[in-house]
């Protein structure tokens, strides 16, 4: 992920204040609402990261048979990774 934790925390306070100044939303909860966004920014901030560990896995897997055929491991994990996004319909 390219942003720490503690600035994805900062940005669920401010997008939260936003809405709410903007009357895009109603709360008597704004710590609740802080906390959903916060998951919700994380979770979509860390997708790639996830992506990219799934990869890794697959690529273990085959990692026998990769080095008998001669695959180049950077090339796989392209090809790899662009077929999960696809499945997961990421964008990243």
């Amino acid at each position: 992920m390219l942003l720490s934790k503690e600035y994805v925390g900062y940005l669920a306070r401010e997008v939260t204040k936003k809405l709410i100044a903007a009357k895009a939303i109603e709360t008597s909860a704004v710590p609740k609402v802080t906390e959903r966004v916060h998951t919700a920014l994380l979770d979509e901030l860390t997708l790639e990261d996830r992506i990219n560990d799934e990869v890794r896995v697959i690529l273990e897997a085959y990692s026998e048979e990769m080095n008998k055929t001669g695959a180049n491991y950077q090339e796989m994990f392209r090809k790899v990774k662009s077929e999960l996004v696809r499945k997961y319909k990421a964008v990243l």
